[in-house]
């Protein structure tokens, strides 16, 4: 069983950059693709962004994050990052990482096993 705790978030202004971190405890953490997921106020858990198991060496991306955002692993230090740059206001949310025992992970929240419970990250105009 993995643990994730997110870090990272806060307050930002439109075109700034921020850098989340998700950090596992327990289980064997290369063997889980991991994905970010984001949640607006009223609104339902989108995808953002993933990285295969292992080595990572396959990154994909929501259309909103495409081109801003880049993710990165660690397994040595048991960290996934997510890079956001060129942040705008309709990137405020709360930020969520999630681990998956499926090699790609996935874009949808029922393909993750385990959650962290989330970083705010609030974008000002």
């Amino acid at each position: 069983q993995v643990q994730l705790v997110e870090s990272g978030g806060g307050l930002v202004q439109a075109g700034g950059s921020l850098r989340l971190s998700c950090t596992a405890s327990g289980g064997p953490f290369s063997e889980y693709a991991v994905g970010w997921f984001r949640q607006a106020t009223g609104e339902e858990r989108k995808f953002v962004a993933a990285i295969t198991w292992r080595s990572g060496q396959i990154t994909y991306f929501s259309d909103s994050a495409k081109g801003r955002f880049t993710i990165t692993r660690d397994n040595g230090k048991k960290l996934v990052h997510l890079q956001m740059n060129s942040l705008q206001p309709e990137d405020t949310a709360i930020y969520f990482c999630a681990a998956s025992d499926r090699v790609a992970g996935g874009r949808r929240t029922h393909e993750y096993e385990y959650w962290g419970q989330g970083t705010q990250v609030t974008v000002s105009s």
